[in-house]
């Protein structure tokens, strides 16, 4: 559920915020290199700006998180789950209220998306799931193809890393046709909001049962 609402966000952000990724870094150091090269009517300070305040969420998410046990649903990781869910719902919200953002505020908007998703990034870290990442399926890819028994791997997973890959494809999708209906992505982005909240309640169930087996 939170790798399908990084499909969405990043649908937002690519298509309501002039062409950048704040969750798909491998996507804005691309840009950022074309854009370098001189490839014209590239976003490079948005995509630089992408960049940097992923990295400063997964620092602060990182951070905050530090030390917690290898339950399948750390408090902290849920805290910093909780968080992000709502300021992106906060941010969708405002969009909606006041309407198409200018230049500057969208530049502003792509920086708290991007903390958010990197913070989240590093969350999901102690949710026990080593092998897949909530903000880019490329190596949910890799290891789904080399475990897989075609290449002489056990097998194992696969469900799980087909449905990662699927889901922010979906995420994306829905994102992508919300944005083309109301030519806007305020609402788009309160999907996915919404989406998080979805997943971080399972994940709080979870996180009951735990607390109640020990």
């Amino acid at each position: 559920m939170l790798t399908a609402a990084t499909g969405a966000i990043d649908g937002v952000s690519y298509l309501a915020l002039d062409r950048v990724f704040t969750g798909n870094m491998t996507g804005n150091v691309l840009f950022i290199g074309f854009g370098l090269a001189g490839e014209p009517d590239l976003p490079v300070l948005n995509n630089v700006v992408a960049l940097l305040a992923f990295m400063l969420g997964a620092v602060l998410g990182g951070r905050f998180t530090r030390g917690t046990s290898d339950a399948t649903l750390p408090r902290k990781s849920l805290i910093v789950l909780i968080a992000g869910c709502a300021v992106t719902l906060l941010v969708g919200a405002a969009w909606a209220i006041v309407g198409k953002p200018g230049d500057n505020t969208l530049v502003v908007i792509t920086a708290i998306l991007a903390l958010v998703l990197g913070a989240q990034a590093a969350a999901v870290k102690h949710v026990g799931i080593r092998d897949l990442s909530t903000v880019v399926v490329t190596m949910t890819m890799v290891n789904l193809s080399t475990d897989s028994r075609a290449a002489g791997g056990p097998g194992t997973s696969w469900a799980r890393r087909l449905g990662a890959i699927l889901a922010m494809g979906v995420g994306a999708l829905v994102a992508a046709l919300l944005v083309r209906h109301f030519k806007d992505g305020a609402i788009a982005l309160l999907f996915a909001g919404v989406v998080m909240v979805v997943a971080i309640g399972l994940l709080a169930c979870v996180r009951k049962k735990e607390l109640e087996a020990a």
